[in-house]
């Protein structure tokens, strides 16, 4: 185990990615975790954190570590040591404990509890995703280039990072969010997410699929066959994970 930690992640340079998303993950069960406790009035379980009457939100705490985690590892000139695995970490932290609150940010209200709480949730699983690839060697593309002509060869990849970008933006406004998300990393999903029908109510939908349409009809008889299901088993991971939103 260690000589495969040692050749997959300190020699292959991602002793920083590793320390963030193992403490990104941990901090948002862990965080998931308290305030569920907190919801369930736990009498041993400490409370929410209350200066002179306020309520002081896990996110600034997160906004704290993430400043010192963030500049802690500008200042660390050694990626291996073990002060860019503590800086790493702590900008892991403060992300998750950002992060899990960012429908707050977003509507500059505590939906924290709610069906717009959602996003919140989704927005760690995208992150965390995303990290697990570059963890594993990912790459956007996976596109280095060739011992051909230099010049060509960074024109290339800048026209291929470009070609995938848009297909990237394409997925988003059709509604598909991982799609697009994933795409960044595996060209062909992003690819196939432009391909395919918009999802109805996604902003490529309502500009391109007039009411009464062959498209919006073709559109919603798929996302009731697919998506559905797709939402339902993801709503239950999110609900085993991050707790049932309260119901309006």
């Amino acid at each position: 185990m260690s000589s495969w930690f040692e050749r997959s992640v300190v020699d292959a340079g991602r002793l920083r990615l590793f320390c963030f998303f193992v403490a990104f993950i941990a901090a948002f069960l862990l965080i998931r975790f308290s305030v569920r406790m907190i919801r369930a009035q736990v009498r041993w379980w400490p409370g929410n954190v209350t200066l002179g009457g306020l309520h002081v939100h896990h996110m600034v705490f997160g906004l704290v570590f993430m400043c010192v985690g963030g500049v802690g590892g500008l200042a660390v000139q050694d990626n291996r040591s073990a002060w860019a695995a503590v800086a790493a970490a702590l900008l892991g932290i403060g992300m998750a404990l950002v992060l899990d609150e960012f429908a707050l940010v977003l509507h500059l209200q505590d939906v924290y509890w709610t069906e717009k709480g959602r996003l919140s949730v989704e927005i760690v699983f995208m992150v965390a995703a995303l990290c697990g690839l570059a963890l594993l060697g990912w790459a956007p593309l996976s596109l280095t280039p060739g011992s051909g002509e230099q010049v060509v060869a960074y024109l290339g990849i800048t026209l291929a990072l470009a070609v995938n970008l848009t297909f990237t933006v394409i997925c988003l406004l059709k509604g598909k969010a991982w799609c697009g998300v994933i795409g960044v990393y595996i060209g062909l999903i992003a690819l196939v997410g432009a391909i395919r029908l918009a999802r109805p109510g996604s902003p490529w939908a309502r500009r391109r699929y007039p009411a009464g349409s062959r498209k919006l009809a073709r559109a919603v008889a798929r996302d009731q066959r697919y998506w559905r299901h797709v939402t339902r088993l993801k709503i239950w991971l999110q609900d085993l994970i991050a707790g049932r939103p309260n119901s309006e």
